[in-house]
This record gives C-alpha cells, structure tokens and sequence, in this order.
C-alpha cells in the first residue's frame, strides 16, 4: 500500500481509538484487510487481535460480520466499540439473548447504514431468517474469531463452526479474516482448509509473553495456597480456573467466606447472572473470577495479574489461551498450575464412550499437557516449541523449571529395562501392575502370572516403584508406550519402543516432579519455596513429630493416628495455642482437638512466648455451609446404614469424593461405623488383612505404601475403606 494509503490508516487509528501506533504486525494485517484479500491471523492474547478487524470494518462501505462462540465476549466488544464511537449502533450483536423487539432495533440500525460491525454466534448465524436478511446487505468481510474452535485438533472443538464456510457461501462472497491467539501448525491448517482460505496471507505473530511467570505447584491443600495467594496479593485482580462447574461455586463459596471479593462463572448460571458477574469483574466491583474455561475469551480486561489453575486443562492450547489472560498490558502476570496426575487419569475416564478417534485426539492433548507438567526443561522453551516457534534461550528467567533447576536421572538404559519387561509379560497389564514386576515385588496377582519367574523380575528392585512408576509415564509421553484408555489403561510397547530397544537415545527423568509423590508420601520432604505449602517452622516441626510419637505410645496407637504429617505441618505454620485453635487446623475438628490436642497446644504456646513468635492468625481458613451441609447429610446416612451409592448419589458426588468427604469427616475425630458397608462388599479375610497391617506394619497411613505392601489383590477403594474403619475405632 502507497504512503498516503499509510496516513489515512495512521490518522483513523487516531480519530477512532485513540492511538498512534500499531503494535508488531498489526499494520500489514489492516492493509492486507483493506485490499479485500483473505487473511489468516495468529497472534497472542494481549497482541491487539481486535483491532485487526475494528479498525478496517469502520474505514470499509458496508457492515463487517464478526462471528464469535461467546455471548459475554460479543458483549464485551460492543460495549468498547461503543465507547470509542459518537453513533450508539455502531456495533451490535444478534444472539439468543435478545428479545423480538431488540433484534428488529438492531435490523433497523443496520439497514439504516449505522452499524459497521454486526456480531454472531455461529449457531445464530445458521438461522434462515438471519441468512435472509444478510443477504440483503452490503458486507464489507466476514471476520471469524476464536478460529481455532473450527479445528478438532483444538483445545475449543464447537462443530457448529464447521458450518461457517457453507453459510458465507449461501450468503454472498466477500473475504474472510479468520483470527486466534492458538494454533499449532496442525490446528492452523486444519482450520485454512475447512474456510477454503488455503491460499490467505499468513501473519504470524511470535507467541513469547515475555512478562509471563509459570509455575506448576503440586496439587496439596490446592484451596489453602489459593486462599494464602490471593491474600498476599490483595487489591489485584485474578482469574481461577476450575474444569466442572461443581468445583467453582465451592472454590468461589470459600473464598467469600474468607473474605476474598469473588464471583462464580460458567455456562450453568442464568445469563442475566453471567453478565452481572463479569461486569463486578471488569468494574473492579470483585477482584477474583472462579470459573470454567468459557470466561475470558476475548475480555479486554489488560490488568489482570495472575490466573491460577485449580485443574489442570485439557490441553496445551488450552493453558496457553486462558494464561494468555494475564498481563495484557504489558505488566506482571503470574500463572499458577495446580497439578495432580489422578486429575489426568480423571479426564482420560471421562473420554470413555466417546467416539474413538475423538479419544484419540483426546489422549494425544492430554500426553501433551502431563509432558509439560512434569518436564524439568523451561516451560516457556515447551510451550513455543508445541506452536512451532524456537525459543532461542536455555533459561527464560521466568518459569519455576529455570528459576529452580533441578536434578535429571539419566533413564535411558531404564527405558529399556521397561520396555523389555512389558513386552515380557505382554499387554494385559497397567502400570502399577509393571512397577511391581520392575521392582521384584512377588504380589499374589504377580505370582498368579508366574512372573516372577521371568528373568526381567526384580532387575530394578535397587530403584522404587515410584520412580518406575516416573519411567514408564515418561515412556508414555515420548510416545514409546501405548495406553488403551478402553480397556483399564493396559501398557504395550508400540513400533517407536521397539525402535528404542533397537536403537536407544537419551532420556532423562526428573524424580522431583514426581508431583503424587508429595502427596502420597506421608514421610517424604515437605514442599517448600515458591513450590507452595509445607512446613513453616521446621524445628517447631520436629518437636511435634516427638510429642505424636509420645501420645500416640500414650495410647497404644500408631503416630498417624493421633495426628498426620499435613496438620503437624499446618501447626507448624499457624502456631495453635488452644483447643478452639487447634480445630481450625487441616484434619482436625472438635473430637480430635479434644482427645490428643491438649499437650500439643501446651508446647505450642511455650514454643511460641520462647520465640517471640508473632502468630498468622488472619489465616485461618474458613469453611463454608455447604460442606458442613454434606458432612451432616454423610454421617447421619452411615447412621441409618444407607448404601455409600446412595450417599453419593444424594450429594452429586462420585464414590472417590464420598470417601475424601469420609476420610475428611472421620480424620477430624468424629467416628463412624462403617462395618455394615465394608460387611456387604469385601471378603471378611481380605477386610482383616488390610486391618491388621495398619495396626501391626504400617509406618504411615499412606495408601500408596498400603497398596505396595499388600500387593495386587487389594484395591485402593478397599484399602482406603479399611483405614477409614481402622482410624475410627482405633483413634476416634
């Protein structure tokens, strides 16, 4: 485009935002708009996607289409094109939210050459009526943002996007921009050939947020360390994400009643609801937003200073867009991940019944996301590498895996160990099942096989079952080792681990992002450092380690009885000195508090007036109604000897929330008698094995140690049954 072409944009930008210039390759994307080409636009959020397509619908004749998937972003863009312009119609929407007479008073405006960009919905779109009247309008170009959402490759697949190109074609041509802030190679061509825009000029924008910190945290007292977060950074506005909508009104419930300023989102509340909810969030009414991945695309809030996932996403992209939410403007934007691999294994079940080649692109998404949770290497270096860009450093300075490097293992001829194994025994086995045989423990489902008997069993018995445990995922996620996610994740080796065996190369693990390490191991090194909770005080610490192991000899008990690692580390951060107090702390309600607490506050207070110790008490963290509303329901439903199903069921949860609520409920000092469950659904010699090791054996409480020990035969849902009945008639 000549200069004066240039000056006419450079002045528009001006009278109609405000601006004096562009940012990155904005300009070129205006130009190749205003030329009436198809353009096909990656760009990060915050990189100014909008404006690609604001700035040539008001210089071009006609109305410009935007379509976008979500009413509160299409909200959102009005209201800003609205302020930037005298006219009030320049910009409307056409959705399912609005009334008879609203949709004739935007045709109207439209018709009467007012409005300049007029929004959809993809589905709105599809409508006969709406196909009708557009036709009968002057369109400058068809805009399609979030196009990533065309793709099933995509973390947003909407199939009603698929439908775009057929209904341009009915209504007229006119070119397409299509827009996203994420798109791998394989996204991007899979969205140009679906828009028949093969032949669009390409801008591609680097997608480095270089103000951007990421950090993963082990998933430990997740709403604890989300509580204490916010708390440290009072008065900034944040965004929480949650995957079920469950998870968000109780996330959002308990940050109220801690005195956070916080609002639910998702799809489930009633849109007058959603809308209020947004604005109290861009006003600045509410400083939180908890909610599903359906807020936030598109919102020109640039202010947001961290966004912190409670569950992991789905996939990469995913993560990538909504920690793309952040620091739009420039400034600090902290991204905080909580994860836990059993919220991987919870999404893989939920794939279960999908279509097959739906699971499989499911299962490809999801390897990539438990790859980047776990990998030592700097998190910024994988991220650009999945959208196909060099990230030329080493060590970002901005990601935990470069501000704290930590130790890798070399595992190569490991590797090869576990894949020598699995193809011994065959691919009729999980994980834990190979860590056993790895680890030469003869379980009796272990020795049912005969395979202790092969040569491969107990040749990695110097090494845990953990890490073992750490190998074989990462044979997964280096795509050596399938997982047939239909039938009980069964291992086998595939054409690429046969490859490896042939011909090995470097593969490297690092045992501290073992993440369920942390949270099984009772006896392990507590989480410190910017990696979130553990112990405060490591030497008051100590001594309450000692005063468990005197009251629990006290009382002819095993220590975890009396009091668990988790709330021994919870003293040690808020200093307890009364009873009322000590119930406050994680694990421990009235009954407990009463019982064992009383010598433990005596130290505590000691400790505390030795030290001169100024104690956090603003961070006792407050519960909320709804949970004590289960906890009734739960212990007067084991009291008339309901059916667990049925508790469950009752309450919307499934049988590992019932028992967490369970182990919550009885590890706080009430106590249950759950014989008659355990009575109707467990042999009685299998229910008296796994009693009698937490009586005489066990060291800690954990399950994943029980599950070691006791071997294959034994469930985790039975194991966990067991302690329950165990800690309440030995403890409670």
């Amino acid at each position: 485009m000549n200069t004066q072409g240039d000056t006419l944009i450079y002045d528009k930008l001006k009278e109609y935002f405000g601006f004096t210039s562009f940012k990155g390759n904005q300009l070129d994307v205006i130009r190749n708009v205003l030329a009436g080409r198809d353009t096909f636009v990656l760009m990060p959020t915050g990189g100014g996607k909008s404006l690609c397509y604001q700035l040539p619908a008001l210089m071009m004749s006609g109305v410009a289409i935007i379509i976008s998937p979500l009413i509160a972003l299409m909200k959102n863009q009005v209201d800003s094109m609205r302020a930037f312009s005298e006219i009030d119609g320049v910009a409307h929407f056409l959705n399912s939210s609005l009334n008879k007479g609203a949709i004739t008073h935007v045709r109207e405006d439209v018709l009467a050459g007012k409005t300049k960009l007029l929004y959809f919905a993809p589905e709105s779109l599809t409508k006969e009526d709406n196909v009708s009247f557009l036709r009968k309008i002057n369109i400058s170009f068809f805009a399609i943002d979030e196009a990533h959402c065309i793709s099933e490759w995509g973390h947003d697949f909407r199939p009603e996007y698929r439908r775009i190109r057929p209904i341009i074609n009915d209504i007229g041509s006119a070119p397409i921009i299509a827009l996203t802030a994420t798109a791998t190679p394989k996204v991007q061509m899979d969205i140009q050939k679906n828009l028949a825009m093969t032949d669009a000029a390409v801008f591609r924008s680097s997608f480095n947020r270089p103000n951007l910190y990421y950090e993963i945290r082990p998933k430990i007292d997740e709403s604890r360390e989300i509580i204490r977060y916010i708390k440290g950074h009072e008065g900034k506005s944040g965004i929480i994400y949650c995957l079920s909508r469950k998870k968000v009104e109780e996330l959002a419930e308990l940050l109220q009643a801690n005195g956070i300023k916080a609002h639910a989102y998702h799809a489930g509340l009633d849109a007058a609801t959603r809308v209020r909810n947004q604005d109290d969030f861009l006003h600045e009414n509410v400083d939180v937003i908890v909610a599903t991945i359906a807020f936030g695309m598109g919102i020109d809030k640039p202010d947001v200073r961290y966004v912190i996932h409670y569950d992991i996403p789905k996939s990469l992209e995913g993560y990538y867009q909504e920690t793309g939410r952040a620091g739009r403007d420039g400034g600090e934007g902290q991204c905080i991940t909580f994860y836990s691999y059993k919220d991987i294994q919870k999404l893989e079940k939920f794939m279960q019944g999908k279509p097959i080649a739906e699971q499989e692109i499911g299962k490809l998404l999801l390897l990539e996301t438990v790859s980047y949770a776990e990998s030592s290497v700097c998190r910024r270096k994988t991220l650009l590498h999945y959208f196909g860009e060099v990230y030329p450093l080493d060590d970002c300075g901005a990601c935990d895996n470069c501000l704290n490097p930590r130790p890798k293992i070399d595992a190569t001829d490991d590797m090869g160990l576990v894949l020598e194994t699995l193809q011994a025994i065959g691919d009729k086995f999980k994980a834990d099942y190979l860590e056993s045989v790895l680890a030469g423990k003869a379980t009796t489902l272990v020795k049912s096989y005969r395979h202790h008997k092969i040569e491969q069993f107990g040749l990695g018995s110097d090494k845990s079952e953990r890490y073992w445990g750490a190998v074989i995922r990462q044979g997964l996620i280096l795509g050596l080792i399938d997982k047939n996610i239909e039938n009980y994740g069964l291992l086998a080796v595939n054409k690429k681990g046969e490859a490896f065996m042939e011909k090995p190369f470097p593969v490297t693990v690092t045992v501290d992002h073992d993440y369920n390490a942390a949270e099984d191991d009772e006896d392990g090194p507590s989480v410190t450092g910017k990696g979130g909770g553990g112990v405060a005080d490591e030497e008051l610490f100590s001594m309450l380690k000692d005063m468990r192991k005197k009251v629990a000899k006290q009382h002819g008990l095993p220590p975890f009885v009396v009091f668990q690692d988790p709330s021994l580390e919870d003293m040690s951060v808020h200093y307890p000195v009364t009873i009322e107090e000590m119930q406050n702390i994680s694990g421990v309600g009235g009954g407990k508090a009463k019982k064992f607490g009383q010598p433990f506050v005596e130290m505590i207070a000691r400790y505390v007036e030795e030290k001169e110790i100024v104690r956090p008490q603003d961070m006792v963290v407050k519960g909320v109604a709804n949970r004590s509303a289960n906890k009734v329901y739960i212990i007067q439903g084991i009291d008339r000897q309901m059916d667990f199903a049925d508790i469950a069921h009752a309450k919307d949860l499934d049988f590992d929330e019932l028992l967490t609520e369970i182990e919550t409920i009885v590890n706080s000092g009430t106590r249950l008698n759950i014989s008659y469950y355990i009575d109707e659904v467990m042999d009685e010699d299998k229910a008296d094995e796994i009693y009698l090791y937490f009586k005489d054996d066990a060291q800690s409480d954990s399950i994943a140690e029980a599950v070691r020990e006791l071997g294959g035969d034994f469930t985790e849902e039975e194991i966990r049954l067991v302690r329950i009945k165990f800690i309440c008639e030995q403890g409670n």
